[in-house]
């Protein structure tokens, strides 16, 4: 079954947290870190998940990053697929690991160096959204109808890519 809720503003507040210790441990290493995906959208249903986006100057700096991140208790899963989109897992609940042992939402964590295409894909659709409200409407009615269709996750990613791919080239044609 995929699980889709309504926007909860917990989803920015645990991002911000987690952005937090990721910045702290990273320092230099990293530029900075984006929160993309659906529960970055304020009104957007989702799954109860966060994409975090590391972004580093160049891939260069990958070996250091994925030594510091797996001090937090991250782990590094290779590309999954996606060239240059760097992604990690995590070890238990409640990676980052800090000293209170919070249990933390679910999350796909990816470094990206700053020109990868897929980094700037999921920044342009995020900004497009945030900024056009009937878009992120439309986009829900979207995710409940093919939630209604197939319980696959694959299949649902899939299912939404006309969408994405629709709000992408608007995006590209205007300055929004």
């Amino acid at each position: 079954m995929i699980d889709i809720q309504v926007y909860n503003p917990k989803w920015a507040e645990q991002f911000e947290q987690i952005k937090h210790i990721l910045t702290k441990q990273l320092q230099e290493l990293m530029l900075h870190i984006e929160h993309v995906g659906s529960t970055s959208i304020v009104g957007q249903i989702a799954k109860p998940i966060l994409d975090i986006v590391v972004v580093i100057p160049s891939r260069q700096q990958l070996p250091e990053v994925i030594t510091a991140l797996s001090l937090l208790g991250y782990h590094y899963r290779g590309d999954l697929g996606v060239e240059g989109r760097e992604a990690f897992g995590r070890i238990d609940d409640y990676v980052p690991w800090q000293p209170d042992q919070q249990v933390w939402m679910n999350q796909h964590l990816y470094v990206c160096a700053q020109d990868n295409l897929e980094l700037h894909r999921h920044l342009t659709f995020r900004n497009y959204l945030r900024q056009h409200p009937d878009e992120v409407i439309a986009y829900g009615q979207l995710k409940q109808q093919i939630i209604k269709q197939t319980e696959d996750r694959e299949q649902y990613t899939i299912l939404k890519t006309d969408f994405v791919e629709g709000i992408l080239a608007k995006a590209n044609r205007s300055s929004f």
